[in-house]
């Protein structure tokens, strides 16, 4: 199954690997996916060909990129039930949710050609200086790394690499060393689709594979998602690396408003699907409830009954929820449930390791703590667990949430439950938060809008529809077809 680093259009291996990648299913553990080696020599291999292509691919017309693109598009929509079932086992989601992230691939190539583009679209300014137009035009920047999550292994790192690519530049990618699988499987679909040589590479590897990528020298640009602790280190490992430009989309712990005058109904489900989707492994998942309390009892008592009900299970069966990513994801998820014991929280719903499944694997059920009461400094309040967990709190002030919401230190998403316009008008400036839904979960986005946080969420460059500006330099061109006048000599200049 292994076939290698693809660098050039064709998947290359070497005698001697730096170290390999076992890639087990989480959801099955005796499902081996297969013994991923790793040459961190094909790291420079990757960015040499990239370096090389460059030049052609950037002088290509928007047109011309465009055809290549939308032959990837066909391979993406042939391979797509293929491209599930990758995802589905490297990651334990269900098969249901796999194949949405598979159409996904799809979609984004129509939205950036459709919706993206006119962020990018030349503008003519005249009279920009007296007698002289201007205008506003883009370029791409060169090289860019891709760095990818587990989470959506192949989504989120195309939702880098489209844009990049229908700019003009050329790319690196690396896959998460927990779902090489799905990364080779992405790298098929490009070798299928017949780009011109060094236009897209991908290469294996761990952390230090990935800093090579992210420190060598000819790369012009890091695209990443992922955790806060790596964003911050490529933040730190790049500061003498003026001229790369950096996207970073590195968490969140989001918080869900239920305001007394919400849709109940449709707040607990939109709550529900917002905390356990995925396991909770997604960014934007509801890590934080804030009950208004003249209806809190009413909405914990539904939340919990439904959260008992949610199914989990093996891919394949299409339950609500799958497995964590690994036994480390396992632990850290049992650990943060005693550090919430320990800060005075109330265990609602303990989450357990689940053992009676279809197969073994790392399967947990759901858990709620009831914050007794708000601490800034708590651990459990603030950190990132990445896991099917909510802390749930009682406010009785729209101020009280203010400080809440944004007491983590995260700005990724926030969502308000409220029929008062102005309060969610308020809360669009209040809360430090990139993105901000009202009457619906903080999971899910829209490729048609900007997908970035705050503080330690991101860096201000946001991907989806405005990941093609972080690809792209906006050139300010004065184009002076005027005769040479001599009365205009500036005072001082003798024109003999």
């Amino acid at each position: 199954m292994y076939r290698g680093d693809f660098i050039n259009n064709q998947f290359v291996t070497n005698e001697l690997a730096d170290g390999e990648i076992k890639d087990i299913c989480p959801a099955r553990l005796d499902d081996e996916i297969g013994v991923f080696p790793f040459f961190r020599k094909h790291v420079f291999r990757a960015v040499e060909a990239a370096r090389r292509a460059y030049p052609r691919w950037a002088q290509l017309t928007w047109d011309e990129r465009k055809g290549y693109l939308l032959r990837l598009k066909e391979v993406f929509i042939q391979e797509a039930d293929r491209m599930a079932l990758a995802i589905a086992r490297d990651t334990g989601k269900p098969l249901w949710e796999a194949k949405t992230e598979a159409q996904a691939l799809i979609s984004k190539i129509d939205i950036t050609y459709s919706h993206s583009v006119r962020l990018i679209k030349e503008e003519k300014v005249e009279q920009a200086l007296p007698g002289i137009d201007g205008y506003i035009r883009y370029k791409p920047r060169g090289v860019m790394a891709v760095i990818g999550p587990f989470n959506f292994p192949a989504h989120l790192p195309n939702g880098h690499v489209i844009p990049a690519l229908a700019m003009g530049n050329t790319v690196v990618f690396k896959p998460s060393e927990q779902t090489p699988y799905v990364g080779q499987v992405y790298a098929e679909c490009f070798e299928k689709a017949r780009l011109p040589d060094g236009v897209f590479n991908m290469i294996q590897g761990d952390a230090e594979s990935g800093r090579a990528l992210v420190l060598a020298e000819e790369v012009d640009g890091v695209l990443f998602t992922g955790s806060y602790e790596v964003g911050l280190k490529i933040k730190q490992e790049t500061l003498t690396h003026y001229w790369k430009i950096l996207a970073l989309e590195m968490g969140g712990k989001n918080a869900t408003v239920v305001w007394e005058d919400a849709p109940l109904e449709k707040a607990i489900y939109e709550t529900l699907i917002g905390s356990y989707l995925t396991a909770g492994q997604r960014c934007s998942c509801t890590s934080r409830i804030l009950l208004h309390e003249r209806i809190a009892d009413q909405f914990i008592d539904r939340f919990y009954q439904l959260a008992k009900k949610l199914t989990i299970g093996y891919y394949e069966d299409n339950p609500f929820m799958g497995p964590l990513i690994s036994e480390a994801a396992i632990e850290k998820y049992l650990r943060f449930q005693e550090i919430a014991k320990r800060e005075n929280c109330e265990s609602l719903m303990r989450g357990k390791v689940l053992e009676n499944t279809k197969y073994k694997g790392y399967y947990v059920t759901p858990s709620i703590n009831l914050v007794q009461s708000f601490n800034r400094q708590s651990i459990y309040q603030k950190s990132e667990i990445f896991g099917p967990n909510v802390a749930i709190y009682r406010v009785r002030t729209y101020e009280e949430t203010v400080e809440i919401v944004n007491a983590t230190g995260y700005g990724l998403v926030a969502a308000l439950f409220t029929k008062d316009r102005s309060l969610y008008q308020s809360a669009l400036l209040d809360y430090k938060v990139g993105l901000l839904n009202w009457n619906r979960t903080t999971n899910g986005s829209s490729s048609k809008l900007p997908f970035g946080g705050m503080l330690k969420s991101g860096n201000d460059r946001p991907s989806a529809d405005f990941a093609i500006q972080y690809c792209s330099i906006p050139v300010a061109c004065l184009e002076d077809m005027t005769p040479f006048d001599r009365s205009k000599l500036l005072p001082g200049v003798v024109w003999d």
